[in-house]
């Protein structure tokens, strides 16, 4: 039965649902993104190339065309594709960056002003009762 407890105690510790929490988020949130990328910032993009962003490739191997228009055998590096990832994901971390900066800086208001150091004798009461400590010898 231990380990179970400290099984269920390590999945129950906050820090662990909120890593949950902000994954799933991070998922929904990779969505919009990606369709804010799809939709929006390819064909602003596609507009400075005269190409659909997405289409953007290039062929090392030439493919055979059949009779429906579809190329088979074809070798190509599918570059549009990556710079639209590579976007998707300097989007996604801007904003996570932008995420953690605001609660860090909520974290820093919401700490406590440090408890005032405990008021005791002075340095130099203390002093004082030594030397007076050694008189008496």
């Amino acid at each position: 039965m231990g380990m179970v407890k400290e099984f269920k105690d390590f999945a129950m510790k906050g820090n662990l649902i909120d890593i949950a929490v902000g994954f799933v988020m991070g998922a929904a949130f990779k969505q919009v993104v990606t369709s804010f990328t799809g939709g929006i910032v390819s064909p602003l993009v596609g507009l400075l190339f005269n190409a659909d962003f997405k289409d953007m490739k290039l062929i090392v191997k030439e493919g055979v065309a059949d009779a429906t228009g579809s190329v088979s055998g074809e070798v190509a590096v599918l570059y549009g594709d990556f710079l639209t990832n590579v976007i998707d994901f300097i989007i996604v971390a801007f904003v996570m960056f932008m995420i953690v900066k605001g609660i860090n800086k909520m974290k820093k208001k919401e700490e406590a002003a440090p408890a005032p150091a405990p008021s005791g004798p002075s340095q130099e009461d203390l002093l004082t009762e030594i030397r007076d400590l050694l008189a008496k010898k």
